[in-house]
């Protein structure tokens, strides 16, 4: 397993604006503020933070809808949260600025590089403050950060995670470890019980941000009924709001019983939720990365966004992609879900089968 990369004392000396004992004990802000997939997938920086600085004061700033999986979590000191739009009022500007000054951060990370994150490292006043630059520093982050990073990889999480490169951490162990909520865990251990789905079951996640990102909900109905026939698993079908849920009752009605609509959920429980399913389909969205972070498999369906830029980290994810809708951001956000009809049901199906097979092989006893 790798090791998280550490300077030696002689470059600590070298180290701009930081003396050793600040080293020993930096304190730090994270600033990652919205989407909470992209927030999900940034995690990691907070991990490798503190294994690095185990003595350290790390704060993370986000805003309200993000900061579920970020308040509480174990590797940070602190959770600052904002509401949306902060940045376009004058007062909550100045009061960011009085609340983040009143720490007096030594190095501030811009994980997402652009205006409102890089404004909040700016109001910091943190000597030290490390943001992307190239294609990654977007809007006013370059202007606002004073260490520039170029990554060199395309995941998010990676080039997340090589902006500590200036920090001396060059090959980190990536972990995620979300707060685990006692209570939520409970409640869907009740739910789970009442369903009768001790055995094992399926997700499936319907719902995206983007319409480009949507797969048909026949076809998600059809996988089910293949879960059920090829391998005796059920599936609860998740949703999130009125569009989502009349999405997931079609496909709990196609579904000839194979699929059941899940209960309503908070993001507290659908992590519960996940945690003890057996795999997740989903498209690029918040669940998909949350179900990787509670090392839930996962089968991830992609159009309209690329794998390699936001796919499900590591193994033993499959991620499924027969044509990239290319474009701008705006464009793509924009376009039709054509690129995702270009997935079909037996491709989804069979990689399906390639995770349980590999699940049975994986617990499996030792001869």
């Amino acid at each position: 397993m790798p090791q998280t990369g550490r300077v030696d004392a002689p470059a600590l000396l070298a180290m701009e604006g930081l003396v050793l004992a600040d080293y020993e004990a930096p304190r730090i802000l994270i600033a990652r503020m919205s989407a909470i997939g992209d927030t999900l997938l940034t995690l990691p920086v907070a991990c490798a933070l503190r294994r690095a600085f185990p003595n350290s004061s790390i704060t993370w700033v986000v805003e309200q809808k993000s900061s579920p999986f970020v308040a509480n979590h174990p590797a940070l000191d602190e959770t600052i949260v904002l509401p949306r739009g902060w940045f376009t009022s004058p007062a909550r500007i100045l009061s960011l600025r009085k609340t983040l000054r009143d720490r007096q951060f030594d190095i501030a990370i811009d994980c997402q590089s652009i205006t409102k994150s890089a404004l909040a490292c700016w109001l910091s006043s943190a000597p030290r403050r490390i943001g992307c630059s190239g294609q990654y520093g977007a809007e006013l982050s370059t202007w606002l950060n004073n260490e520039l990073i170029e990554p060199t990889k395309s995941h998010l999480t990676d080039r997340s995670l090589e902006l500590l490169k200036p920090l001396g951490i060059e090959h980190p162990v990536v972990e995620w470890h979300p707060p685990v909520d006692e209570e939520a865990i409970a409640a869907m251990g009740d739910y789970i019980s009442a369903q009768q789905l001790e055995g094992g079951y399926a997700v499936i996640n319907p719902g995206a941000t983007w319409d480009s990102k949507l797969w048909e909900m026949d076809r998600f109905a059809a996988v089910a009924r293949h879960l059920r026939d090829a391998h005796d698993l059920p599936t609860l079908v998740v949703w999130g709001g009125k569009r989502e849920l009349a999405w997931a009752e079609q496909i709990a009605n196609e579904s000839a019983g194979a699929a059941t609509l899940a209960v309503k959920t908070t993001l507290h429980e659908l992590a519960a939720l996940l945690l003890g399913a057996r795999l997740l389909v989903s498209a690029d969205t918040g669940p998909l990365h949350l179900s990787v972070a509670v090392r839930t498999p996962v089968i991830g369906l992609y159009g309209s966004t690329r794998p390699q830029d936001c796919g499900p980290y590591g193994p033993p994810h499959i991620a499924l992609q027969n044509r990239y809708e290319a474009g701008s951001r705006k464009q793509r956000r924009n376009a039709d879900n054509s690129a995702m009809r270009e997935i079909s049901v037996t491709e989804v199906c069979a990689a399906c089968d390639r995770l349980l097979a590999r699940e049975l092989r994986v617990k499996r006893p030792a001869a």
